[in-house]
């Protein structure tokens, strides 16, 4: 009889464990579609610092419309050149509070841009909220549209 209540009690605790496990996985690993995401969006980042031509056209979308805080708009063409001439120059980059959220093949992302800028004319420290739209084209993660906005006061 006390080998059966055991046999019973561990079986239901694995069960137990086994629950738990599918919930905190559930909860909390990311999608691929999220690592992908999360990837491209890293290497956005580190793009904006060492531009790269290739991979900023790997980033953006044929469609894309990048809105500065100032109000200029750009699409794909001038959002690289912008970045390969320095027209828009960056030496370090933070984002934080960066939220994800996925919708079948779009993405809505909003963050907190910080940066070190050297700019003529412009603020050395670039501190702004972004919010940026991606879509999944041919399989691969693109920026359809990205808006920056001054920090409310």
């Amino acid at each position: 009889m006390n080998g059966f209540i055991y046999k019973n009690l561990i079986t239901h605790l694995l069960n137990i464990l086994l629950l738990v496990t599918f919930v905190v996985h559930e909860n909390y690993a990311q999608t691929q579609d999220e690592t992908e995401l999360t990837q491209a969006l890293e290497r956005f980042r580190i793009a904006m610092v060492h531009p790269d031509s290739v991979v900023l056209a790997g980033l953006a979308s044929d469609d894309l419309e990048y809105v500065h805080s100032s109000g200029t708009v750009r699409n794909k063409p001038e959002f690289i050149n912008e970045f390969m001439k320095r027209w828009t120059n960056f030496s370090k980059v933070t984002i934080t509070n960066q939220t994800i959220k996925l919708t079948g093949d779009n993405a809505i992302v909003r963050h907190r841009l910080v940066a070190d800028a050297h700019n003529p004319g412009y603020p050395a420290v670039v501190d702004i909220i972004v919010l940026m739209v991606w879509r999944k084209e041919g399989g691969k993660w693109k920026m359809l549209a990205r808006q920056a906005a001054k920090i409310p006061q």
